[in-house]
């Protein structure tokens, strides 16, 4: 039976080790977003020991290129990418201290062996619901790689901003639980 539970970044390892695949959860406070050309450049800087843009620790990266706000509003659109362009980097992130992933799709198994060994999850966001998803952002702001436009890095205030838990930090992945339900057994 999945829980729901509301929380506020950053997560901390107990935030984490409540969390089941399936779980829904509601966050709020402030998430940052990164694709995959940033997170090449903060993987650099972590191969080069220096500084990142955003404290890691406890953090949670949406991966999202939100669309360009209307007037008076901080964001536009703001729906989840696929995922799997961030797997290359996302453990190296996760053993820095990253502790949560938002995004949509399936994530390979070093990405889950990261999570289980570091206690992060990966949560997952409704795709095609980016303009209702947009609405519960309440402040956007770049704080890296402006040039990257729609990619920059931003720090988003997020307020009961729903999502899945994918995978936990006991390696259960709601995509393979949720498809054998409906298998045929011969």
């Amino acid at each position: 039976m999945s829980e729901v539970y509301h929380l506020t970044t950053p997560l901390s390892d107990e935030d984490i080790e409540k969390l089941k695949a399936g779980d829904i959860v509601y966050l709020s406070g402030t998430i940052y977003t990164a694709r995959d050309a940033a997170h090449k450049r903060l993987v650099d800087l972590i191969a080069k020991g220096e500084p990142l843009p955003f404290e890691l620790k406890g953090a949670v990266i949406y991966f999202v290129g939100p669309t360009p706000p209307k007037p008076g509003e901080p964001i536009g659109s703001a729906g989840p990418t696929t995922s799997y362009r961030m797997d290359s980097y996302s453990p190296t992130l996760i053993e820095h201290g990253l502790k949560g992933m938002i995004g949509k799709g399936k994530r390979n198994q070093a990405v889950k062996d990261a999570c289980q060994k570091h206690k992060a999850v990966y949560f997952g966001a409704t795709g095609g619901a980016g303009a209702l998803l947009g609405k519960l952002i309440k402040e956007a702001k770049v704080i890296a790689y402006e040039e990257l436009g729609p990619e920059a890095v931003r720090e988003l205030k997020v307020e009961e901003f729903p999502v899945t838990v994918i995978n936990d930090a006991y390696g259960n992945d709601l995509y393979e639980e949720g498809r054998k339900q409906y298998e045929v057994k011969d």
